[in-house]
This record gives C-alpha cells, sequence and structure tokens, in this order.
C-alpha cells in the first residue's frame, strides 16, 4: 500500500488520538466538569462548521427534510448520551481503561439486538451464540445477521471485567457512567442499522446530531447550575482553557470528516483495523502525556484486551 492509500487511514489516527487528548486535557487536566457547557461548545461548533461547509459545497449535504430530522430524533438523543456519558466516564478514568471497556461495544449491540427482537434465550446460550460485526456489511439488514462467537472477543470481555476488579480506585461514578456510555453507543448502533432514515448521509446525520444535542444542552446548561458554575470556573480566563475548548470543537469536525473520507474509501475490515490502531496509539501515548497509574496486571489486562481486539478482526478476515 503506497502513501496515497494509507493517508486517510493515517490521518484519521492522527485526530483520533489529539482530540481524545485534547478532551481529557480539559476534563481531566484543567478539571472542566461542566458537560453542558463543554459540549454544547463542540456540538454548536460542529453543526455550524457542518452548515457553512455544505453550503460551500466542501462537503456533500443534500439537506433533509423535517420529518426525516424527526424520525432521526431517538438516534439523537441516544447520540447525545453516548457523548455525554462518554466525557463523564472519560474525566475519571484513564484512556487506556477508557478504549479497553469500550471495547465491550459489540456485546452491548448484540445484547440489544437480542431484546428488541424479543427471542428469548439464556445467558449461556447469548454466549455460546453470536456476536454482530456491524462493520462488515454494507447492507443494514446484514450488519443484524450474526457470524459464531470466537475466543478472542470473550478474552476481551474477561479482560476488561479483569481491569475493572482489579482497578476500584475510581469509585463506581467512573464504570457508572462508562456503562451509560456504551448502553447509548450500542443503541446508537442499533438505531442506525435499522432506522427508516437510513437514506440520510453519514455528515446529515451528524448535522441532525449536532443541531438537537446542541439545542437540548443549551436547554439544560441553566437548570443544572452549569452556567453558574462556569462564570466561576478558575481557568476561564486562561488562555490554555480557551485553547483546548477551541480545539476540541475544531478537532471534533475533522475527526468526524476524516472518519467519513476513511470509510468512503476503504473496506469495512480496513476501517476496523485503523480504529484498532487508533486506540492503540491513543493508550500507548496518553501513559507519557498524562499522570496514569498501570500495575503489572493492569498492563496485561490492556494489551491482552487490544491483542483479542486484534485478533478478533483477524479471524473475520479469514472467515471472509
Amino acid at each position: 500500500m503506497n502513501l496515497v492509500r494509507l493517508s486517510p487511514g493515517l490521518i484519521f489516527c492522527l485526530f483520533f488520538v489529539v482530540s481524545h487528548f485534547t478532551n481529557k486535557y480539559v476534563l481531566s487536566v484543567l478539571k472542566f466538569t461542566f458537560p453542558t457547557i463543554f459540549l454544547g461548545w463542540q456540538t454548536s461548533t460542529g453543526a455550524l462548521l457542518l452548515y457553512v461547509t455544505g453550503k460551500f459545497g466542501w462537503v456533500e449535504i443534500n439537506g433533509f427534510t423535517r420529518s426525516a430530522a424527526l424520525l432521526w430524533l431517538p438516534g439523537s438523543i441516544f447520540f447525545l448520551g453516548n457523548i455525554y456519558a462518554g466525557s463523564k466516564a472519560l474525566a475519571i478514568l484513564p484512556i487506556p481503561f477508557f478504549f479497553v471497556i469500550q471495547n465491550l461495544s459489540e456485546l452491548v449491540f448484540f445484547l440489544i439486538v437480542r431484546l428488541t427482537q424479543r427471542e428469548p434465550s439464556s445467558w449461556m446460550k447469548i454466549l455460546r451464540s453470536s456476536w454482530f460485526r456491524t462493520l462488515q456489511s454494507d447492507h443494514p439488514a446484514k450488519s443484524l445477521q450474526a457470524t459464531s462467537i470466537d475466543s478472542y472477543q470473550t478474552l476481551m470481555l474477561m479482560s476488561a471485567v479483569t481491569l475493572i476488579m482489579h482497578n476500584l480506585q475510581f469509585g463506581p461514578n467512573g464504570y457508572i457512567w462508562v456503562s451509560i456510555h456504551l448502553f447509548c453507543f450500542g443503541s446508537y448502533r442499533v438505531f442506525q442499522r435499522s432506522s427508516k432514515s437510513n437514506h440520510l448521509s453519514d455528515l446529515e446525520q451528524q448535522l441532525i446530531n449536532y443541531m438537537i444535542s446542541t439545542f437540548l444542552l443549551v436547554s439544560a446548561a441553566h437548570p443544572t447550575g452549569d452556567v453558574f458554575g462556569a462564570l466561576e470556573f478558575p481557568f476561564l480566563m486562561s488562555y490554555k482553557f480557551h485553547s483546548g475548548c477551541f480545539a476540541s470543537g475544531l478537532l471534533g469536525f475533522l475527526l468526524l470528516l476524516a472518519s467519513v473520507k476513511m470509510k468512503s474509501g476503504q473496506t469495512p475490515l480496513q476501517c476496523a483495523i485503523w480504529v484498532l490502531m487508533a486506540k492503540i496509539m491513543a493508550s500507548g501515548l496518553s501513559v507519557f502525556v498524562f499522570i496514569t497509574e498501570l500495575s503489572p496486571l493492569t498492563v496485561y489486562c490492556i494489551l491482552t484486551n487490544h491483542a483479542g481486539e486484534a485478533l478478533s478482526i483477524y479471524s473475520d478476515k479469514i472467515q471472509r
């Protein structure tokens, strides 16, 4: 593969790492724990940039009707829950921990599909039956079909559980928020695959997500007290704070564009590999950027989890 073919994936990895580091810096280092303000800035910036670039024809947004936006409303609610809970979890948990637990999204996706389809089955049958690989098919109907579970995915589950049990010093909040993040993330993917509004492009879906999320976050900013808390934030007049917030909004938009570009030019399997590489890069580099206490067992769990994900992707490649 030459550099031209590699460039979309490399650019995605770059924006993925820098975007997560920026969010972690604002949330953990500066301790700006006012999510309605922080996420409201990110979503409003994303909506504005998408709208402007669409008007200029730099990105393809064909427009959508009000009925299409209303049909997509549940997806936007799941999107908001995903980013809200994710930001709360990222503020507490180290980046490697966050990605290890986030890798359980395939299991969450599977369980939600089984529950929504009302298929009766025992827990042992669920663990023995099927895992869903939604990136393996361009067709929504096929993406809900099952493939056999492999030991690598079970290894990812066990390593994540061991990691949590061995690192209870973060308290229940971090793991509760990351669990909500997983539920919303899995629900969003299920809705995205089965929605009657699937004629919307990825950018159009994201524009609706941004607009609805901005409206809800702005509406909730005053009742939650985030407005008054933000006004008393000690770093409010600091250039580090303003630089971090500005970068978070811009990088989130650039990461979106890089993701869409990567998906349009590569196979789902290649995209899965790039996402894995981005997670590994972010986890490894974060140890040198942020204070992270890692015991030998914790390091083993992190390495095992990423190895299990890599082997699972490789197994899917062979089966195809």
